[in-house]
């Protein structure tokens, strides 16, 4: 039985926690008590502790890798408004992973986060319009959701855009800004935006 604990002493445990994991410089770290602390003020309803709980969950950090406790936790964290959980449960959906594939709820969940500033979502989302999956194929949206994800460097979104402009999805077909868009790709390391460089004909 969890015992819920202040807000004050939730925070606490967490940042404890959050500590012990990325900022103590000892580099074997104690998994077992970081998830034991995080366990505890998650169960208190501490978001952030939810979703970090739900990281070990799914890679296996202090207990034993349990895909169907990760998405519990990132569900509850989600649910309470979390953009990292809210991107994971709609990633969850997408796949078809632990759930039924649902590119309906997919959407749903990757708007959310995506509204909040989370980059994959925004990106995913943009996806989701351009290939019509659980939404109305939109072009536009799409760019518009590629673009928000490009603005913090995303190498995938640079690579939409690019092909966006080099075929006229959504925009008006320029090589130019796919050459630019290509180019911004491939300085992050997009293996395919090089070659599509190399087809370009400015």
């Amino acid at each position: 039985m969890i015992n819920f604990l202040s807000k004050a002493e939730q925070n606490r445990r967490f940042r404890l926690g959050y500590w012990y994991a990325f900022q103590a410089s000892s580099k074997r770290k104690n998994w077992k008590n970081i998830f034991a602390l995080w366990y505890s003020a998650a169960g208190s309803g501490h978001k952030r502790s939810q979703f970090y709980l739900g990281t070990c969950y799914d890679n296996g950090l202090g207990v034993e890798k349990d895909i169907e406790g990760a998405f519990k936790w990132y569900l509850q964290a989600a649910a309470q408004g979390h953009m990292e959980s809210q991107y994971n449960i709609g990633f969850f959906y997408r796949k078809g992973e632990l759930v039924k594939q649902d590119h309906k709820k997919a959407v749903k969940w990757f708007t959310l986060s995506a509204e909040q500033g989370d980059t994959e979502a925004q990106r995913d989302l943009g996806v989701c319009y351009f290939y019509g999956e659980g939404v109305k194929e939109d072009f536009r949206k799409a760019v518009y959701w590629y673009k928000k994800a490009a603005r913090k460097n995303d190498p995938k979104s640079f690579y939409n855009l690019g092909l966006c402009y080099k075929h006229g999805h959504g925009v008006g077909q320029s090589n130019r800004w796919a050459k630019y868009y290509f180019e911004k790709a491939n300085k992050l390391g997009h293996n395919d935006a090089k070659k599509q460089l190399k087809r370009l004909i400015i």
